[in-house]
């Protein structure tokens, strides 16, 4: 692991200031932004004050030490008090161990909306960081003559995966597991992540829209939020889209989603997942007894909200529970153990951060994470794009082919400014 070295002393400061408009529209520069933006609420930062990179079966715990002694060195003045006030860390988890590092980021500043108030927090780490807090936003590039090649996992090769997947599961070794699959494309110039971030929040509003150390996406699925000792997140299992309906409407997802044995029955395993690593972490866990529908303009999922409350004589935080937590049955699999052997074995890549929490953790251990979904690692001129789809013994892999390509429309089409 690595840190950053921390001038002292440490003095955070968050005012109040006036209605910030769009967020991602105030990120200065295409170098490092950081956000967590849904609709108009969220937090987007910018410069670096701190950095944590960690990796290995303890990375949330040893993510969670360090801030935790971070932020017992900080002078704090907080005049807002609201979720995302105060000392931020914007952070990104690799999924598995043995994979790609994961970061925590602290940014000299950060700009916030919430319930109608907006505010701005500056760090001040000592006179080598001090730069001005708004500075003039550069123009944001488009991505030009952007091409696609495979990636480190051909079609080809993710179809036989997804096959020896459903033979294993039809002899009864494990009930699901969830495969991640990529795709590479390339443009003429340097990406300038705010490009795709745009087009993702534009195109997808009632997502999260993310961007921690190149890591760019929306997703619609909530891990974990925690505000004090309330604990909520949205389980996202089962996925069908209009294509794969012939001869419907959209009007047709939602019911015939419903209808699905597979999914219903992949959706319950994510649900059952989640409650049972929450439970002996939480005083009451509740969710409902039947899924509802989420649309979003490519695809439609299975959706369900959970609800927890902690011991406030000791509530976890949010770290703490994304490591009890993390994988869930919707990006890993059930049962856990023998699904993830059964990825490593088969998916034949290294995921890096994809399928891994994203978002933002706070001083006093609140905070929100998503699951990295629907995103694209960018570097240079590059972007390594990602979907996965869960696999269940009544999988059908051409199908679950075609559901993989009609989740990654959602960054090509941002990647490549065009409507859906």
């Amino acid at each position: 692991m690595s840190i950053a070295p921390i001038a002292a002393p440490v003095r955070v400061r968050t005012r109040a200031i006036p209605d910030p408009g769009r967020l991602i529209e105030l990120l200065p520069d295409e170098r490092g932004p950081l956000c967590w933006v849904r609709g108009s609420e969220g937090l987007v930062g910018w410069g670096e004050v701190a950095r944590f990179n960690t990796r290995g079966p303890d990375r949330f715990e040893a993510a969670d030490a360090w801030w935790r002694s971070f932020t017992s060195r900080v002078e704090v003045t907080d005049e807002v008090g609201l979720p995302g006030s105060g000392p931020v860390a914007f952070v990104s988890f690799a999924f598995s161990p043995d994979s790609d590092e994961s970061v925590l980021v602290v940014p000299q500043v950060v700009v916030g909306s919430r319930d109608g108030v907006g505010w701005i927090t500056e760090i001040d780490a000592g006179a080598a960081s001090r730069l001005p807090s708004m500075r003039r936003v550069a123009p944001v590039r488009r991505a030009t003559g952007v091409r696609y090649s495979e990636g480190l996992q051909s079609v080809e090769g993710w179809r036989r995966a997804v096959s020896e997947a459903v033979r294993r599961m039809r002899r009864g070794d494990l009930f699901k597991a969830v495969f991640a699959h990529d795709l590479m494309a390339t443009a003429d110039e340097p990406l300038d992540p705010r490009f795709l971030l745009g087009g993702l929040a534009e195109r997808y509003p009632t997502c999260w829209s993310y961007a921690v150390d190149g890591l760019v996406g929306a997703t619609p699925e909530l891990l974990l939020r925690r505000t004090g000792t309330e604990v909520s997140s949205r389980v996202l299992a089962g996925t069908n889209w209009l294509g794969e309906l012939s001869g419907s409407d959209a009007d047709e997802l939602g019911p015939a989603l419903l209808a699905s044995g597979k999914d219903r029955e992949e959706h319950r395993y994510a649900v059952e997942s989640l409650v049972d690593r929450l439970r002996p972490l939480c005083a009451e866990v509740h969710a409902p007894a039947e899924p509802s529908v989420l649309r979003l303009p490519n695809v439609t999922h299975l959706s369900s909200d959970i609800t927890a409350h902690l011991d406030p004589a000791d509530p976890p935080s949010l770290l703490r529970l994304a490591g009890a937590v993390h994988p869930t049955a919707a990006v890993g699999g059930t049962p856990t153990e023998p699904a993830l052997r059964l990825i490593a074995e088969l998916e034949d890549m290294d995921r890096g951060r994809y399928a891994g929490p994203v978002g933002w953790v706070g001083a006093r251990g609140d905070g929100e994470l998503g699951v990295a979904l629907r995103c694209a690692l960018l570097s240079g001129s590059t972007a390594r794009l990602f979907a996965g789809c869960g696999v269940v013994a009544d999988s059908d892999p051409d199908t679950e082919v075609a559901e993989a390509a009609a989740k990654l429309v959602a960054v090509r089409s941002a990647l490549e400014g065009r409507p859906l």
